[in-house]
């Protein structure tokens, strides 16, 4: 659908039922799931779906291993669950991914197998493989890039992975297949509100289409907020408005940072777990579309930058760590590229946010007095789950009508087809699933910008299918590159823009080709 089309439906709609603000995991879950029940829904995302937090995870689907640690059950029942849900809606984007974890004392083999056999147990028939022991041979095997030095054991057990930015994509494409209206680059600058019978309530927000520069109303019976770690910002526009104080907070962020070097580090389709480090943190080596990524760490922030940078600190625990566990140590020289996520971490009441780890990674759904519903926290595994929960509290709150029951759990999204290459193999048509023909019948089929990882046509494809409008959009989003190699990024970006722009008839006013420079550099730099 073109843009054009997408703007005109949004005017075309005097009251929706729902408007989503935010288009990471979360809200495009929402969306999805509203617009499957029947709801006229509008999901506005100020730049690029999922150019926040949703594009920067670890690429893990998991229940979440060293939560069983944090006593979080309940948490890690619902996304091993989960984990298989998402595996059989998008296979083509996610697949099973094996985990080594060395063990170097006598102790830790036995302590974490029977930890992991509980993991099996919570899992269930839904359990992608046995955790198994492995003897010291074996676990050298699987992965040849693990150094053996003080090796005695490991054990091996299973978790999944996937393609974080592409999904969401897949979410937000499946939710225009289903009536709703989402659209990238469209900032909401602030909420309507109006006269109730309990005082001022939220009737919709202000917004602005970043292209054309024009500003638009769009009224709804229920504004859901799902900005993420910025979720705050908008809880205090509705507290403003409304005339009353702001709440707390009710995010405390913390950044992950992530190192991609190439494969042979690893050498292997297995990933490595390193479940507590000299110093007491997490260390994962996954093997991801061709590379291996290294990561990650847990450092609390006060400041919410669009594009965070790691700090040197962090960069140095990484790479220290790894060339203790690696066969080859990484240097910074082999670092391909380098990025941040920030995590929306659920702040308790009167939490100082000191202690990022011991925070909650479940998800929190508040409304307001004057009716905005907010939901931060959890994770992409338990996406779906979440939108069924920001439903429910929807309904319960009497901003909708009773609704049909959930039936996300057995809908595939755009493109689903099982078969394919797993995640950890290199980019390529194969990750386009169902759609790779019509990929391929594009104009520059066989032009291949990065030799079997990005052609021409899935530059076409992206603009004319994908809602991108910027040289980042392709790619950061559309194309991994940017996260890949951000080198061979910034030496691509004339020949994206100049598809772009031909697909576009003219330069676009978000192309930004020189900032797109600019970020690939900072992705090359390395604190």
């Amino acid at each position: 659908m073109q843009r054009s089309e997408l703007l005109q439906r949004l005017r075309g709609v005097e009251r929706h039922d729902l408007i989503v603000v935010g288009g990471g995991a979360t809200g495009l879950g929402l969306a999805l799931d509203a617009a499957q029940r029947g709801l006229r829904v509008a999901l506005l995302e100020a730049e690029d779906f999922a150019k926040g937090t949703s594009s920067r995870a670890t690429k893990l689907l998991h229940g979440g291993v060293r939560y069983l640690g944090q006593g979080q059950i309940g948490l890690v029942r619902e996304a091993l669950h989960e984990r298989s849900t998402v595996l059989a809606n998008a296979p083509h984007l996610a697949s099973s991914l094996p985990f080594v974890m060395p063990a170097r004392h006598w102790w830790e083999a036995p302590f974490y197998g029977i930890g992991l056999k509980t993991y099996d147990l919570l899992a269930g028939r839904r359990s992608l493989g046995p955790t198994e022991w492995l003897g010291r041979e074996r676990a050298a095997a699987l992965l040849p890039g693990l150094s053996t030095e003080g090796l005695r054991a490991g054990v091996r057990y299973w978790d999944a992975q996937f393609d974080d930015a592409r999904l969401a994509l897949a979410l937000a494409r499946s939710s225009l297949r289903l009536g709703a209206t989402v659209l990238n680059h469209c900032a909401v600058e602030g909420l309507l509100h109006e006269d109730g019978p309990a005082g001022l309530r939220v009737a919709g927000v202000r917004a602005r289409e970043r292209e054309s520069g024009e500003a638009f109303e769009l009224r709804a019976a229920c504004v859901v907020n799902a900005t993420g770690v910025w979720v705050d910002a908008l809880r205090e526009q509705d507290a403003q408005g409304a005339g009353r104080a702001p709440g707390a907070p009710m995010v405390q962020p913390s950044q992950g940072v992530h190192l991609v070097v190439d494969a042979d580090f690893l050498q292997s389709d297995h990933a490595l777990l390193v479940p507590r480090t000299d110093d007491g943190r997490v260390l994962f080596a996954v093997p991801w579309l061709g590379a291996t990524l290294l990561g990650t760490t847990d450092t609390p922030r006060r400041d919410l930058p669009l594009e965070p940078e790691a700090l040197h600190e962090e960069v140095e625990f990484i790479l220290g760590e790894s060339a203790k566990y690696l066969r080859r140590a990484p240097q910074r020289a082999d670092v391909r590229s380098v990025w941040v996520g920030m995590r929306p971490l659920v702040r308790p009441d009167k939490e100082d946010g000191a202690d990022t780890g011991a925070l909650s990674r479940e998800h929190s759904v508040r409304v307001s007095r004057s009716g905005l519903v907010t939901v931060t926290g959890g994770k992409w595994t338990t996406y779906r789950p979440m939108a069924e929960d920001v439903l429910a509290r929807c309904v319960a709150a009497g901003l909708l009508p009773p609704l049909p029951p959930c039936a996300t759990a057995h809908l595939t999204l755009v493109g689903a087809q099982a078969g394919g290459p797993p995640v950890s193999a290199a980019p390529g048509l194969h990750g386009y699933g169902s759609e790779a023909e019509t990929v391929q019948a594009l104009p520059g089929a066989g032009r291949w910008l990065w030799s079997g990882r990005l052609s021409e046509a899935m530059v076409r494809f992206a603009v004319r299918h994908e809602l991108a409008r910027s040289v980042e959009d392709v790619l950061a989003r559309r194309s991994r590159m940017l996260f890949l190699d951000a080198a061979q990024a910034e030496a691509q970006a004339d020949a994206v823009a100049a598809i772009v722009c031909d697909e576009l008839g003219g330069a676009p006013p978000l192309l930004g080709l020189d900032a797109f420079k600019a970020l690939a550099r900072r992705y090359r730099h390395i604190p």
